[in-house]
C-alpha cells in the first residue's frame, strides 16, 4: 500500500484505515524478524508495520467472514 506521489502524511491522521496507528511492542525470534522483513518486501508492503497490520486484518475478515451479523 503506497500513498502514492505527493500525498504527504500527517502525524495521527490515518492514511489506509480508521485509526491511527500506536506504537506496540511484539516480541519475535530474530528468524520470524527476518522472515517478515524479507514477506513485507515481497508484498511491497511501506513497512514491516504495515505488512503486519495488511496480514492481520485480511486473516481476520476471512475468519469473521462468515459469521451473522444479525
Amino acid at each position: 500500500m503506497v500513498t502514492g506521489k505527493g500525498k504527504k502524511r500527517l502525524r495521527n491522521i490515518p492514511v489506509f484505515y480508521d485509526s491511527p496507528k500506536k506504537s506496540r511492542t511484539i516480541w519475535l525470534t530474530d528468524d520470524a524478524w527476518q522472515m517478515i522483513e524479507r514477506l513485507a518486501s515481497t508484498f511491497e508492503a511501506t513497512s514491516k508495520s504495515e505488512y503486519l497490520e495488511e496480514l492481520i486484518r485480511k486473516r481476520y475478515f476471512e475468519a469473521n467472514a462468515n459469521v451473522d451479523c444479525d
